[in-house]
C-alpha cells in the first residue's frame, strides 16, 4: 500500500466532493472511510485509476450518509443521481482546502488539526501521537472543527466564482502561511515528523500560489531544517546554535532555501516570512559562529520589527544587538522589552553571562529553567545555572 500516493490525493478527492455540493464534515468523514476502504482492496486489486477509484467510493459512502440521515431528506433529491464512474476530473481543488481549513473562525490548534487532516492526509491517530493528546481528544477537536468549517458556510460549490481565486489579499494568505509555520514548529514527536510535514504542505502551496511570502516561508522552513541533525546531542540535549556541529548541516537544503529566498527578495515585496529567512540565511551561510554577520542580521530584526511589531522580534533582535555592538548594548535593547515575556530571563542571563556578571547571570538562567517550556529546554538551562555556579565557586579566594 501506497502511504505517500493515498496522502496526496486526498485534498484532491475531498475537493471534489466538496465541489459536487458535500459540505465539508461530511465530505471529510466520507473521504476517510474511502481511505480506510483503499487500505483493504488496494493491496489485492490496485486500481487503474487510483483518484477516480477514490472519488466514486467517497462519493457513494457520502450518499449513504445523506440517505440515512432523516434531517437531510430535502438535501437528498438533489444528490439523488450518482454520477456514473468514471476518470476523476484533472482539478486541484488542494488550494481551496487550505483556505477552508485555516478558516478565521477556527483556533490555531484546530486549524492545524483540520489542516494536517484535510490537506496533508494524516489519520486522527497520527495527529493525536504527533500531538501527544489522546485519539478521542484529537477526534473531538478535528470534528468541532469541521462543523464550525460547515456552519459557516465557507464552501467553493457556494462560494462566488473569483471566490477562491484572490490571493493577493495578503489576510488570506498570511492566515493559511501562520498556520502552516505552526505546523512546522511543532516538530517531531509520536510516528509523525511534522516539520518535514510542514515542508511538504508548504511546497503544495508554493507550487499552486505565486507569492513571495509562501516563498519566503519555505525558505525559511528548509533554512531551520537543516540545522536539524546538529541541534541535540545523541542522549538529547540542547546545543546551543554557537556550539552546532556545521558540518552536520544539510547544504543541499541550505542551498535549496538561499536560492528560493533570493528569487522572493528580488520581487521586492518583503514580509516577515522572507525578513525570518534572510536571517536563518545569514546563519546559515556562515562557516563558523564568529564568522556570523551580525550587524546585517541587527538590519534584518529592525526590517522584521517594522513589519510585524512583534515583542518576540524584539528580544531576539537584543540578543543580535548584544553580539554586533556587545553585551551592554544587548542589555540596554533588552530593557526596552517586557520582562514577562517567555524567554526573557534566559536572554537576560547570556547577556549578562557575556558581560562577566556570573552571578546575576547564574540567577537568571535558574529562574528562566523553571518557566521553560519544555524538559530539554529546562534541562539545558538548569546546566547553564549550575555551570556558572561552580566556576564561581571554584575560583581562589583572596
Amino acid at each position: 500500500m501506497n502511504e505517500s500516493l493515498l496522502r496526496s490525493l486526498t485534498p484532491s478527492v475531498l475537493g471534489v466532493l466538496v465541489r459536487r455540493g458535500a459540505d465539508f464534515a461530511a465530505a471529510e468523514d466520507a473521504v476517510q472511510d474511502a481511505l480506510v476502504e483503499a487500505v483493504r482492496v488496494w493491496p489485492a486489486d490496485p486500481p487503474r485509476d487510483p483518484k477516480g477509484w477514490l472519488v466514486t467510493v467517497a462519493w457513494r459512502r457520502f450518499l449513504d450518509a445523506t440517505r440515512a440521515d432523516t434531517a437531510r431528506r430535502r438535501r437528498e433529491d438533489r444528490v439523488e443521481e450518482e454520477p456514473a464512474p468514471g476518470p476523476a476530473p484533472a482539478v486541484d481543488d488542494t488550494l481551496q482546502l487550505y483556505f477552508l481549513c485555516a478558516h478565521p473562525s477556527l483556533t490555531p490548534s484546530s486549524a492545524v488539526a483540520l489542516t494536517l487532516r484535510a490537506v496533508g492526509g494524516l489519520t486522527t491517530r497520527q495527529i493525536a501521537q504527533a500531538y501527544l493528546v489522546p485519539e478521542a481528544t484529537m477526534a473531538q477537536r478535528i470534528s468541532r472543527a469541521k462543523r464550525t468549517v460547515s456552519g459557516n458556510g465557507v464552501s467553493p460549490a457556494r462560494a462566488k466564482p473569483r471566490a477562491w481565486g484572490r490571493l493577493d489579499r495578503p489576510g488570506d494568505v498570511a492566515t493559511v502561511l501562520r498556520v502552516l509555520y505552526l505546523v512546522f514548529n511543532e516538530g517531531y514527536s509520536g510516528d509523525v515528523d511534522l516539520a518535514a510535514e510542514a515542508i511538504r504542505l508548504t511546497r503544495q502551496l508554493a507550487a499552486r500560489v505565486d507569492h513571495p511570502e509562501v516563498a519566503g516561508l519555505l525558505a525559511l522552513m528548509l533554512l531551520h531544517h537543516a540545522r536539524r541533525a546538529a541541534r541535540t546531542t545523541a542522549d538529547g540535549r540542547l546545543v546551543p546554535l554557537a556550539e552546532q556541529d556545521r558540518g552536520r548541516w544539510d547544504t543541499g537544503a541550505i542551498a535549496e532555501g538561499i536560492g528560493i529566498l533570493q528569487a522572493a527578495l528580488a520581487r521586492d515585496r518583503l514580509g516577515q516570512f522572507q525578513a525570518q529567512a534572510a536571517i536563518a540565511a545569514l546563519h546559515a551561510d556562515a562557516p563558523t559562529a564568529e564568522a556570523t554577520d551580525w550587524v546585517q542580521i541587527v538590519e534584518w530584526y529592525d526590517e522584521l520589527a517594522g513589519l510585524t511589531d512583534s515583542p518576540v522580534v524584539r528580544l531576539n533582535r537584543a540578543v543580535a544587538v548584544g553580539e554586533a555592538d556587545g553585551p551592554r548594548a544587548g542589555l540596554a535593547a533588552l530593557a526596552e522589552v517586557d520582562g514577562s515575556l517567555p524567554r526573557h530571563a534566559a536572554v537576560a542571563a547570556y547577556l549578562h553571562e557575556r558581560d562577566g556578571d556570573l552571578v546575576t547571570a547564574a540567577g537568571l538562567y535558574a529562574e528562566a529553567a523553571r518557566t521553560a517550556p519544555n524538559l530539554a529546554e529546562r534541562d539545558h538551562l538548569t546546566r547553564q545555572a549550575a555551570r556558572l555556579n561552580a566556576g564561581r565557586h571554584d575560583r581562589p579566594t583572596a
